[in-house]
């Protein structure tokens, strides 16, 4: 007896609150006292540039050689063979003089890129390092494919002024 009592009081009390609509006015009443500034955590995006997480993987780069200016791919395409995606092409020449190979070639295709890093594990000289460049955005397909010069000047955001 004591049960159905409560269970017809539980029910009248979920009616009620249908009725009266009490779950929209909380969040009503969560919305509004969100709304003071002291609680607002928006940032502004273009003026202000976010932190990223310390190992974050962005932005593919070729390392380029200080003392020579010359980038340090030796061209042994250890980079493509570790793609799980097959999306990195390299090309390459024998220099007969040097009698070792030369990059002539080198494309990117970032519209199919997961950002897992095995490139990067795999380049025994550490030329090839994804950077914590986030503003890779482009408006066609083919803005994300990347040659050699482009891996090497890495993106250029646009920086915004008031």
């Amino acid at each position: 007896m004591e049960q159905n009592a409560t269970s017809m009081l539980s029910r009248l009390g979920q009616s009620l609150k249908r009725i009266f609509l009490l779950d929209l006015l909380d969040g009503l009443w969560l919305t509004f006292r969100m709304q003071r500034t002291t609680n607002i955590a928006t940032e502004e995006y273009p003026k202000q540039r976010p932190q990223v997480g310390e190992r974050y993987r962005g932005a593919p780069r070729l390392n380029i050689n200080p003392d020579n200016g010359e980038t340090l791919c030796i061209g042994c395409d250890l980079c493509a063979k570790a793609c799980p995606e097959n999306l990195i092409v390299v090309g390459t020449v024998r220099n007969k003089e040097t009698r070792r190979l030369d990059l002539t070639t080198f494309t990117y295709d970032l519209s199919r890129c997961m950002f897992c890093g095995l490139c990067e594990d795999a380049c025994p000289v550490d030329a090839l390092e994804l950077t914590q460049d986030f503003e890779m955005a482009s408006y066609t397909r083919e803005g994300l494919i990347w040659d050699r010069q482009m891996l090497e000047e890495g993106p250029r955001p646009t920086h915004y002024t008031k």
